[in-house]
């Protein structure tokens, strides 16, 4: 009776192991596998796609998804018409033994365009405070408002820009690094670098209303607005959207080239779908798309900080903001003796 037991559980472990799954995760038994064994690819490029079956297991169907929206298989092919650019996740829902289970893959979608080269036209040259570590810089109602930063010696200012005249300041705590801001509703906001936090004020007082804290941005580095949403660099690839009634972070863009994804974006500042950033530590700024995260174009700022005044404490260029009124924009540097305004033309 022993012998009889041993030998139907081993012929039933035969049978099984020769028949079914068992307890092996989808992934051990299934691949996605795409076109030229690539993980990157560009914008609305049609991408050859199947399914590696390892066990010669029976798939009764599969199922392709990019960001939980279905993709439609054509000719055993994909189209990679994704709105969002950036590091992006396939999955493939897969029904085997009458289950369904998704297996996924990392892939990169870039732009589909080289970026396009731009220079400058400069139209007028204002004083600025050369003890300015400029951070954030933007118009609001035809006023000029500029943050500073470093610990001790960060600002939120008010300024007649064609005399450089402080009309207002207020001073930060000694313990936070002010970073970029933004300015929506009457109410300004401003980011700190590394501490995790931002402030509320009221544009027109200065009062502090209230602060927030960051979610999953790494730091606190540029700052703007559409109108609607606020859009937050941190250093990273990242530009993140901030819902401005409850700075939760709602989503991100990444920004990209049809080579890379890039990640430089410091200061911002948002004009017609379009995000300007400056390039952190070089003499240039991104024309990104607000939407996809393409970076469209890059403006060479070169010779710009050779019109300034030279001193121990000179910096990068960092600060831009366009006045609607004037359809022109102003460029500064951290601790510049000027600030300029310049027209933005294609090369």
């Amino acid at each position: 009776m022993r012998l009889f037991t041993i030998i139907t559980l081993t012929i039933t472990g035969l049978l099984f192991t020769a028949c079914g799954t068992g307890n092996k995760a989808a992934s051990e038994l299934f691949e996605i596998k795409l076109e030229g064994n690539k993980t990157q690819f560009q914008q609305n490029e049609n991408v050859g796609i199947s399914i590696a079956n390892k066990k010669n297991i029976e798939i009764e169907a599969v199922s392709y998804a990019i960001d939980d929206k279905e993709i439609q298989l054509s000719n055993n092919k994909i189209n990679l018409d994704m709105p969002v650019l950036g590091s992006k996740t396939l999955k493939a829902n897969i029904t085997y033994d009458g289950k369904t289970e998704a297996i996924t893959k990392e892939i990169k979608i870039l732009s589909s365009k080289s970026p396009e080269v731009y220079t400058y036209e400069i139209i007028n040259e204002f004083p600025h405070d050369q003890k300015a570590f400029t951070q954030g810089l933007e118009f609001y109602k035809d006023t000029l408002y500029e943050s500073t930063g470093r610990k001790g010696q960060s600002t939120i200012r008010k300024i007649d820009f064609k005399t450089g005249k402080i009309l207002n300041q207020i001073n930060l705590e000694d313990t936070y690094f002010g970073e970029g801001i933004t300015i929506l509703n009457d109410k300004l906001y401003m980011l700190t670098w590394q501490s995790g936090i931002g402030f509320i004020y009221n544009v027109n007082t200065f009062e502090k209303i209230d602060s927030f804290k960051y979610g999953a941005s790494k730091e606190g580095w540029g700052f703007t607005n559409d109108g609607k949403e606020l859009y937050k660099s941190d250093g990273s690839e990242k530009i993140w959207l901030l819902n401005p009634d409850t700075l939760a972070e709602e989503g991100h863009i990444e920004t990209v080239t049809n080579k890379s994804i890039f990640n430089k974006a410091n200061e911002l500042e948002y004009v017609n779908g379009k995000i300007y950033a400056n390039v952190w530590q070089k003499e240039s700024m991104m024309i990104i798309d607000a939407t996809s995260g393409a970076i469209e174009g890059v403006i060479n700022f070169s010779g710009l900080k050779d019109k300034v005044t030279k001193h121990a404490g000179l910096d990068v260029l960092n600060g831009v903001a366009y006045n609607p009124s004037r359809n022109t924009f102003f460029i500064t540097g951290k601790n510049w003796s000027k600030l300029f305004e310049v027209k933005i033309v294609k090369k």
